[in-house]
């Protein structure tokens, strides 16, 4: 049956980012840090123009941009400058030090807390993500359980844990009781592209590779819960990556991951560790994998997919439509805000509606808890049409978002 010209899609977006005005922290820090944070607001600096955008921290701004924009409802994930931080808490790394760490555990405190807040104001449209550190698992599994009481609360982020650092990389079974309490909890796992990086100091072609690499190090989380066996302990366990440009990499380190394995798993060879390298790769804990990478992702992960470019659509079947969220990045100005309508004229026109409704709204709507019948008189009012988004655009606009890359850099490279 064709759509009937007022019939509109429910668009979740799985990727904004919100954050307090920094002064506005203050209340939500415990009194003992607010001299300390009096001292650190007064030589701060906002980095970046839409950290210091009105809509971070004005529900009623933000709701009559995401009104604008067609969007019914939305996941939040941080921006501006969290008490104690010098830049993102995305792009910020894992403490090493305690005292580190008990800082930026206040800080990012103060930042769930006044989400909480912001979310409440618009409960129907809006959740959250609160942010946890890995290096005090009891202080993370008490900020989440009190996440999840909340009611506004989506999931938590954890940050990529960098190579050869202090503390324990995901596959570590320290971590088991923080993904038994996810799982008790409902509240899936994020991670967000621009953690997990090395420390490059400030020199400036260092901070322009880090920029160059922004989500290489987030990638290797991916390796760590499938081959690492967390995935196989805990089979509820659901994990999302955020604002990873595309969906290729995902394919590309799940095949890397299925051509290692099958070299060094007993049950691929036919025999134990049959290859002259397998005694040094291969472990029991590779051995006892009951799924294959490609498995494991369609059972425990899912991709927030802003910044989904057009020649990457080709690999949402292979992933599984069900599995695929998309994503406005809003406020960020790569991502599809405030032209989120062309943006699916230009990427998704040819994808079947029933599949696409998924990857807009009711996947979303499912992992995070939204109720599709609370927001249908939203997306009536505001959401792009059927008919509307399966018109292709006659023209790629010249706008900033990379989400309107026609051409694939690959195919590019090749010629």
């Amino acid at each position: 049956m064709s759509p009937e010209p007022g019939d509109h899609y429910v668009l979740v977006t799985s990727d904004a980012h919100a954050g307090a005005a920094m002064a506005a922290y203050k209340p939500f820090l415990d009194a003992r840090w607010h001299d300390e944070f009096d001292e650190w607001l007064a030589g701060v600096v906002m980095p970046w123009v839409d950290v210091r955008d009105t809509s971070n921290w004005d529900s009623d701004v933000r709701l009559a941009q995401m009104d604008a924009d067609g969007v019914s409802a939305e996941i939040i994930f941080p921006n501006t400058l969290p008490p104690f931080f010098d830049i993102l808490a995305h792009l910020s790394g894992v403490p090493r030090e305690r005292a580190t760490f008990d800082r930026k555990w206040a800080g990012l405190q103060a930042h769930n807390r006044w989400l909480v807040d912001f979310c409440a104001q618009a409960p129907i449209r809006r959740r959250g993500v609160v942010q946890l550190l890995p290096n005090d698992i009891d202080a993370a599994i008490a900020e989440l359980r009190w996440a999840a009481s909340t009611g506004v609360v989506a999931g938590v982020m954890l940050p990529a844990v960098p190579a050869n650092h202090v503390v324990e990389p995901y596959f570590h079974e320290r971590y088991d009781p923080l993904w038994a309490a996810c799982v008790e909890t409902g509240l899936p796992v994020h991670q967000h592209q621009g953690t997990g990086a090395p420390d490059v100091g400030t020199d400036p072609i260092a901070t322009t590779i880090f920029f160059t690499e922004l989500e290489l190090w987030t990638k290797r989380t991916l390796h760590h819960l499938v081959v690492g066996g967390v995935f196989e302990r805990h089979p509820e366990l659901q994990v999302v990556w955020t604002e990873m440009w595309g969906l290729r990499w995902v394919v590309e380190e799940l095949a890397q991951m299925t051509l290692r394995l099958r070299n060094v798993q007993s049950r691929y060879a036919g025999q134990p560790r049959a290859l002259n390298y397998s005694q040094t790769f291969g472990s029991a804990v590779v051995d006892g994998l009951s799924l294959t990478p490609l498995e494991y992702f369609r059972r425990n992960c899912s991709i927030g997919a802003s910044m989904l470019p057009r020649h990457d659509v080709k690999y949402c079947g292979v992933l599984g439509f069900d599995r695929i969220m998309w994503g406005t990045d809003a406020p960020h100005p790569e991502g599809s805000a405030p032209h989120t309508t062309d943006a699916l004229r230009a990427t998704l026109f040819d994808v079947p509606e029933p599949e696409l409704r998924a990857m807009l709204g009711e996947n979303a709507a499912r992992r995070y808890g939204f109720d599709l019948d609370a927001l249908a008189p939203f997306a009536a009012a505001i959401g792009p049409t059927v008919i509307e988004v399966a018109e292709p655009l006659a023209e790629w606009p010249e706008l900033p978002g990379v989400v309107f890359a026609a051409e694939d850099p690959l195919e590019a490279l090749l010629g």
